[in-house]
């Protein structure tokens, strides 16, 4: 096939190959790993068959990576030979498509169309593979080689059920527990070494029917005539050992009137006096804690045993371990058999049953090469449907820039406060996540969706390109629709803080500004309110608990005032009062200074000077909002920067228009109801008419007071007002007429005489 030329795309300034037919895709997979636009993604959060992200996943790590990507592109074109429906991503596979290197697939479908007694057998869509696959599972051929019992005969399925419980559990792929070929054989193994072990029993059961009793009582008091028969060989070495074997004088002294260091000085004493000869004389057993012990053991074991029921010898004492030893020995080897449990059953199991189930399970393991088939032709129709999107979201990713088809790593719709959110991706650890998104400048939501049908719900980060930030907090509700158009619930849960547009990033600094502000008077609203209760609760406690006033002092002695009190607290005031009248004061005679122009110029300057780092700033930050960081927190690993771009950004966040041929009613269908409520009550609303107009006129007033200067001028250069009246109204004029000349003056007097 001939070398399809590659052409590159530029979108939203990342320069990606345009995949659009799988002809294109065979030559994009050969492309260096640097020129992909991801290298690496999750499973979790795409929006395709999960079936097809299995078959990508080849190492099954949760993970498809570039080499699996270019894999599963040559396995397709390997069997593909006409290549128009990967193009239109359809889910029938016609069998003319299929090449030469496709027989099996071939045959494998054909066995599908005739079993289903399909009327089309030249095409087979990915719902009749299923439905095969499903009926052949359901009928319990598998080809794994695992048969249920409930798959046998009735006279078998018993025996198969025990077996299933001896050794670990085997499940095929429909889920089901069965048994298989290794474990038969290890059953046959099992059960013929357990007969073995089971026939030796007469050679060690010396003691009849009581060896296994007598064998675990031998066993519980081993520890105390071995330590006795090593304290006779220690004495009959050392004869003046005995003398350490017994408890000193001071040791029992001290612990006289105290039982339980008596019990404790008893307990270290021998069962009896240690004999050099290496002979326990039963009757000498001191009577300390295992006293009675020792002696049930005599009766019931060692003298019907030995025949002595007066002394134990060593040498009989260790003969009688040696069989204790083997009987017990002969115990474990036989619970260490997976079927012990069954070992009175296990002599009249039949053969032919076994060799029944083992052909049972060789016919199922027979169908192993038709069932392989059969997931490989599912696997090449869900190549056929969903590689070639694939690619245009991992090589390239124009659907995300592009409105015609939503991307695999969308979830979904956000309905939120009028708004319309378009991208969403999953969030498995928001803490992982916030901790890159944070680092960029895109304002994020972190939204909790809750599906209705009760089912594990999961959170979403969604990016804001339009509106406001301020108006989204934690807690606020909307509406999720999945790709399926499915409704859920949905909370903002977490909001990453970021300029939306240009007007939000100039007016932020005057936002701030008034939340520090409203902050500070509430805490100090808060404070004051807090000191005039505590100073309220003080003065009354002061009152109730305070003392009869002394006697007056004489005449010639000056009063004091006594500091605080009722003066104390209008002095405070008063200072307090002045102190604001004198600001206040300034502030309106500094304003009154000022013409409205002058406020205006101000206000404009300040303004400026605020806003235009701010905007500068927010400009900036919006050219360089990158969506790589929403994916690479949700476990993608991307080459290149997803700029986010004025248009794009009008796509991901909308506000949708109202319907065509729609018409907007400006007026208020509150207030007539309302005034009709109140002419009901007999109430009147807010101010009169005549208050209003009189509020309008003050306001009018002050604020061409404010101008009267500049309007006045203009109105005395047009000749408008007298001159008289100009000099009355603005002084400035008076000093402004030209001045009559000395001369003249002298002049006019000589004239009129």
């Amino acid at each position: 096939m001939t070398s399809t030329p590659l052409i590159y795309r530029r979108y939203g300034g990342s320069l990606q190959v345009d995949i659009p037919t799988f002809d294109v895709l065979v030559e994009a997979a050969r492309i260096p790993e640097t020129q992909w636009i991801a290298t690496a993604c999750p499973l979790e959060g795409l929006s395709c068959d999960p079936a097809f992200l299995a078959f990508m996943d080849s190492d099954g790590n949760g993970r498809v990576r570039v080499a699996e990507v270019r894999a599963a592109v040559a396995w397709a074109a390997k069997f593909l030979k006409d290549r128009r429906g990967a193009d239109a991503g359809s889910d029938v596979l016609e069998l003319a498509s299929l090449s030469m290197d496709a027989a099996h697939l071939r045959g494998a479908a054909e066995m599908i169309l005739r079993t289903l007694g399909a009327q089309d057998l030249g095409r087979i869509s990915l719902a009749q593979v299923r439905e095969s696959d499903q009926a052949l599972r359901k009928s319990g051929q598998n080809g794994d080689g695992i048969v249920a019992p409930a798959l046998l005969s009735e006279s078998l399925r018993p025996l198969a059920k025990d077996i299933m419980a001896s050794f670990p559990e085997v499940k095929n792929r429909s889920g089901e527990a069965g048994v298989d070929a290794a474990m038969l054989k290890r059953f046959r193994e099992e059960r013929e070494a357990l007969l073995k072990h089971l026939d030796t029993r007469a050679t060690v059961f010396v003691w009849g029917e009581d060896s296994e009793a007598r064998a675990r009582r031998i066993r519980d008091v081993a520890p105390l005539l071995d330590t006795y028969f090593l304290q006779c060989r220690l004495v009959a070495a050392q004869p003046e050992a005995a003398a350490s074997l017994r408890l000193r004088s001071e040791r029992v002294e001290g612990a006289l009137g105290d039982a339980a260091a008596l019990g404790k000085a008893v307990g270290e004493l021998p069962i009896a006096a240690p004999e050099a000869a290496g002979v326990l004389e039963w009757s000498r057993l001191l009577r300390g804690p295992a006293y009675e012990q020792l002696q049930a053991f005599r009766r019931d074991v060692a003298g019907p045993v030995t025949g002595d029921l007066e002394r134990l010898s060593d040498a009989a004492w260790r003969d009688l371990v040696a069989k204790a030893d083997a009987v017990l020995a002969w115990f474990a080897q036989r619970d260490a058999n997976p079927l012990h449990k069954l070992a009175g059953a296990l002599a009249s199991v039949s053969l032919a049953d076994l060799d029944a189930m083992d052909a049972a399970c060789q016919a199922d393991l027979a169908l192993a090469p038709t069932l392989a088939a059969i997931i490989e032709l599912e696997r090449l129709v869900l190549y056929q449907r969903w590689l070639l999107v694939f690619a245009n979201n991992f090589i390239s990713m124009p659907n995300l820039y592009l409105p015609k088809a939503p991307a695999l790593m969308e979830k979904g719709t956000l309905i939120l406060g009028g708004r319309k959110y378009t991208l969403s991706v999953l969030v498995k650890n928001r803490a992982e996540h916030t901790s890159l998104t944070s680092q960029g400048t895109t304002c994020v939501l972190y939204v909790q969706v809750a599906p209705k049908d009760g089912t594990p719900g999961y959170e979403v980060a969604v990016p804001v390109t339009r509106g406001r930030s301020t108006d989204l907090v934690v807690g606020k509700r909307g509406v999720f629709y999945n790709v399926d158009g499915v409704e859920h619930d949905a909370t903002v849960t977490h909001v990453i803080r970021q300029p939306v547009s240009l007007w939000e990033s100039m007016t932020m600094p005057f936002t701030r500004i008034a939340s520090f502000v409203t902050s500070k008077v509430e805490g100090m609203a808060s404070a004051g309110e807090k000191t005039f209760d505590d100073a309220l609760e003080q003065g009354y406690t002061h009152a109730a608990t305070a003392k009869p006033a002394p006697a007056a002092p004489a005449a010639g002695a000056p009063a004091q005032a006594a500091p605080g009190g009722l003066a104390g607290v209008l002095a405070a005031g008063s200072i307090a009062a002045a102190a604001l009248g004198s600001s206040f004061a300034f502030i309106v005679s500094q304003v009154k200074s000022l013409t409205m122009a002058d406020v205006i110029t101000a206000a404009s300057i300040i303004a400026i000077v605020v806003m235009a780092p701010a905007g500068l700033m927010g400009w900036l930050k919006l050219r360089r909002r990158n969506l790589a960081l929403l994916l690479e927190g949700s476990g993608w690993a991307l080459n290149d920067r997803l700029m986010l771009t004025r248009g794009l950004s009008t796509l991901v966040t909308r506000r949708p228009r109202l319907p065509q041929g729609a018409r907007v009613d400006h007026r208020d269908m509150v207030r007539p109801a309302l005034l009709a409520q109140q002419d009901d009550d007999g109430e009147t609303e807010g101010l009169s008419g005549w208050a209003r107009l009189g509020l309008g006129v003050l306001i009018a007033f002050v604020l061409l007071w404010q101008v009267r200067n500049p309007i006045l001028t203009w109105m005395c250069e047009k000749a408008w007002l007298s001159e008289a009246t100009c000099v009355a109204l603005l002084p400035s004029h008076a000093s402004s007429t030209p001045a009559v000349p000395p001369a003249a003056a002298t002049a006019a007097p000589a004239q009129a005489q």
